[in-house]
C-alpha cells in the first residue's frame, strides 16, 4: 500500500512518535512483508548477527525471557524484542536486559520514518514501526543474539523478515482465527514459516500439527521435537533436560524450577535448553554454562504471566486470552494452594472467544467483577454480563465502569484468606498494575 508523500515535521518525543506512527496507516493490522520489507531495505536491512525467532499461540514471550535471563547472565549482550506491553512502550525493546531508553527509541523512529519517506512512501503500520525500530536499535546497539517474539502467526508477520539461527514454535492452538485460520492445521501452517532451510527448528507442543511437520520437511528446516529429540524430567524440586540438537547430544542435569509460576514453564524452559543447545554449535558459538543456566532460570522475570503480588489477600495477574492459556490458568491455579473465595477482575476484547475462556475457568471463581476495557475491540460490560448468563453465572458478577473501579471492589471485599484474580487480556493486567502501582 502505498500513499501521497507530504511535508511532514518529525516528532522529536517517544510519546509524540507513539502518536504519529499510530496514525500512518488506516489498518491497525495489515498482514504482509511487501510493505516493510521495502522499508527494511532502504534502511539497510538491519538486524542481529545472530537471532532467535520464536512463534506460538502461548509461552512466547516466557520462553523468550528464559534466553534472555540466560544469556545475559552469561555474558553476552542480548536484545530482546517483544509484544505488546504492560506499562510503557520501551519494555518491548529491551537491551542488555534493560528497556530502550526514550532517546534510542527515538532515533530509531527517526531511521524508520527517513527510509519510509525515500522514495516512493510505505504506509506501516504500529506494529511494523516497532518492528524496524527494534531491529535498527539492535544493530546500532551491537547486542550479540536477538531473542525476537512473533507478534501473530508467522508467515507474514514483520519479525519474519529475520532469518533466524535458531526458531522456536512454542504451542499451537486457536487464536486469531479471523486471521491464521479456524483450525490448528491452518494455524500451525502459518507459524511454521519462521523456520529457515538448515537451521534448528524447536517444536515445544507435544501434539504437532501434520501440516507444521510438512513445512519444515519441504523447507529443509532440521525439525527437533519434544519428547523425540529432547525431554524434561521433573523430580522433587528440581528438573533434567536432554536431548540432541542437530546430531549432538547434551544434556543439564540438578536444575532449579524456573522463577515464573506455573508447570507449563518446564515446557517453555526445555524449549529454551534446546534452543541455547543449537546455539552453542561453532555456527553460532554462544556456549553458555550449567552454572549460567541455573541462575537465569532461578532469576527471570516475565510480568504478567501467573504473577503473583505480595502482600494478602493474594493478587494474581495472568494474561490469559484464549482458550489455551485459561486452560494453563485453570490448572495453575488449582496448584496455589487454599483460599475461601477467588475474586475474578476481568475484562476481554469482544473479538476474543470469551464464552470459552469463561467455561475452561469459571469453576475456580465465586465472583466475577467486570469492566469494559478502552477502545473499538474492548468488550463492553452488556456483552460480558450476556456471556456470563449464558455460562451459568447469572447473580455472581458486578459491573463496573472500568478496571480500576472493579479491583477496588474486589479488593474492599475479599478478606486477608481470599484470592484477586486479575486476567482476559493484556489491558486488563495494564490497568490493573496501573491501580496497584500508580506512576509516580
Amino acid at each position: 500500500m502505498s500513499v501521497a508523500k507530504e511535508l511532514v515535521v518529525l516528532p522529536t518525543t517517544l510519546a509524540a512518535w507513539l502518536d504519529h506512527i499510530g496514525r500512518q496507516h488506516t489498518a491497525e493490522i495489515a498482514m504482509g512483508l511487501e510493505r516493510v520489507r521495502v522499508v527494511w531495505q532502504r534502511m539497510g536491512s538491519p538486524r542481529a548477527p545472530r537471532n532467535v525467532v520464536v512463534a506460538g499461540t502461548n509461552g512466547k514471550g516466557s520462553t523468550c525471557a528464559m534466553l534472555e535471563a540466560i544469556l545475559h547472565i552469561a555474558g553476552y549482550k542480548t536484545g530482546f524484542y517483544s509484544s505488546p506491553h504492560l506499562l510503557r512502550y520501551n519494555e518491548r525493546v529491551r537491551i542488555a536486559q534493560q528497556d530502550a531508553r526514550d532517546a534510542l527509541l527515538v532515533a530509531s523512529f527517526t531511521a524508520v520514518e527517513a527510509a519510509r519517506l525515500d522514495g516512493e512512501v510505505v504506509a506501516l503500520t504500529y506494529f511494523e514501526y516497532a518492528t524496524l525500530s527494534a531491529f535498527w536499535c539492535f544493530a546500532q546497539q551491537q547486542v550479540e543474539v536477538a531473542i525476537l517474539e512473533v507478534g501473530m502467526g508467522g508467515r507474514l508477520d514483520a519479525v519474519n523478515l529475520i532469518d533466524g539461527d535458531v526458531s522456536i514454535i512454542t504451542s499451537i492452538d486457536l487464536d486469531h482465527q479471523q486471521f491464521l485460520g479456524d483450525t490448528r492445521e491452518q494455524i500451525g501452517w502459518e507459524k511454521a514459516h519462521v523456520v529457515r532451510a538448515g537451521r534448528p527448528a524447536i517444536f515445544a507442543d507435544p501434539d504437532i500439527p501434520a501440516s507444521v511437520a510438512k513445512f519444515a520437511a519441504d523447507s529443509g528446516a532440521p525439525l527437533h521435537l519434544i519428547g523425540r529429540d529432547y525431554h524434561f524430567t521433573r523430580m522433587e524440586g528440581q528438573w533434567q533436560w536432554q536431548g540432541t540438537i542437530m546430531g549432538e547430544p547434551s544434556s543439564r542435569h540438578s536444575l532449579p524450577i524456573p522463577a515464573l509460576r506455573g508447570s507449563y514453564q518446564l515446557r517453555n524452559a526445555a524449549a529454551a535448553l534446546a534452543a541455547l543447545a543449537a546455539l552453542a554449535r561453532p555456527e553460532s558459538n554462544l556456549p553458555v554454562s550449567q552454572n549460567h543456566v541455573k541462575r537465569g532460570l532461578l532469576e527471570v522475570e516475565w510480568p504478567g504471566r501467573l504473577q503473583v503480588l505480595p502482600g494478602r489477600p493474594s493478587v494474581v495477574l495472568d494474561v490469559a486470552h484464549n482458550p489455551h492459556a485459561a486452560r494453563a490458568l485453570h490448572d495453575a491455579l488449582g496448584t496455589m494452594g487454599f483460599f475461601e473465595n477467588t475474586y475474578a477482575v476481568f475484562g476481554m476484547l469482544r473479538d476474543k472467544d470469551i464464552a470459552s475462556v469463561v467455561n475452561i475457568i469459571k469453576d475456580r471463581i465465586d465472583h466475577w467483577f467486570i469492566a469494559a476495557l478502552p477502545g473499538e475491540r474492548g468488550a463492553d460490560t452488556v456483552m460480558l454480563g450476556a456471556i456470563l448468563d449464558d455460562c451459568g453465572l447469572r447473580g455472581r458478577y458486578t459491573r463496573f465502569t472500568n478496571i480500576e473501579n472493579a479491583f477496588l471492589a474486589a479488593r474492599e471485599r475479599a478478606t486477608q484468606n481470599d484470592r484477586i484474580l486479575g486476567f482476559g487480556s493484556f489491558y486488563t493486567v495494564a490497568d490493573l498494575l496501573k491501580a496497584i502501582k500508580p506512576p509516580k
